[in-house]
């Protein structure tokens, strides 16, 4: 999850600022703040941690189309893309008009209806549920500081593993500062109208932070850079092949979001 700085301020009384904050876990689909600013595509939005702490999040920034510094990520992405926490779905849309096999997930009702309503394929749904394609996604995004899903950085990283391809890609977006840090956080706004969304666990990495965490857990590091002041680091799963795995295939990755009917745990897709 990103940001453009941290503000300590009493709890209640945020001020204005950009706003967003990518969705994977109950407490994101219960807040009503998230929701609505998607709805509106515009914040002010922050998450706030028990102490007043907050963090603007950019919501204007992940409601607008794709960016330079998106375009880059994107032109990196290899194979079938699952962008995990999409959001209002800028980076699915934008895969999707290239012809590329995608899938979001995110577990906001706004965020998948959002990224449905761009044209980009979305599942309501958490990373740590079940999948289609598990085990053959050829690359992973955790954007926006969404390595933070969930509260337990090496969790996250083990359920990635599990969804990708032997030697698959994962790309994600990390703190600008150096940062490596867990607490549980809540979702306001600086209205009356939406009450604070529920606590929820949440984590911030810092590029160091995170390729230390990865190193340990078996990932090769594929590299790191900057660009329009955000931090990206690119990973390799170490996962060795087996010879019962599928292969990539993308009709089945899309077709196995039509198999139910809509509903809070079940794919979305465009008419």
């Amino acid at each position: 999850m990103r940001g453009k700085g941290a503000t300590r301020l009493a709890p209640g009384r945020p001020s204005p600022g950009p706003a967003r904050a990518a969705a994977s876990g109950p407490a994101w689909d219960a807040s009503d703040p998230y929701a609505a600013a998607l709805r509106s595509g515009h914040g002010p939005l922050f998450l706030r941690r028990a102490d007043g702490w907050l963090l603007p999040l950019e919501v204007e920034r992940w409601c607008a189309r794709a960016d330079a510094v998106d375009l880059e990520v994107l032109d990196r992405c290899e194979g079938a893309v699952l962008d995990v926490g999409c959001g209002p779905g800028r980076l699915v849309a934008e895969l999707a008009a290239r012809g590329r096999t995608v899938l979001g997930i995110d577990v906001s009702e706004a965020a998948v209806t959002r990224t449905v309503r761009l044209g980009g394929p979305s599942l309501r749904r958490s990373v740590f549920e079940p999948l289609p394609g598990e085990g053959r996604w050829d690359t992973v995004l955790l954007m926006d500081g969404n390595v933070g899903i969930g509260g337990d950085p090496r969790a996250l990283l083990a359920r990635v593993a599990a969804l990708l391809a032997p030697g698959g890609l994962l790309i994600a977006e990390t703190a600008p500062a150096d940062v490596d840090e867990r607490a549980h956080v809540q979702l306001v706004d600086d209205t009356d109208a939406h009450a604070p969304g529920s606590p929820f666990p949440w984590a911030r990495l810092g590029t160091r932070a995170l390729l230390r965490r990865a190193g340990a857990a078996g990932w090769r590091t594929g590299g790191q850079w900057t660009s329009g002041g955000r931090r990206f680091v690119a990973l390799r799963s170490s996962r060795p092949a087996s010879s019962s795995a599928e292969p990539p295939n993308s009709t089945a990755v899309i077709s196995s979001q039509r198999v139910r009917k809509p509903s809070a745990d079940s794919p979305v897709t465009p008419a």
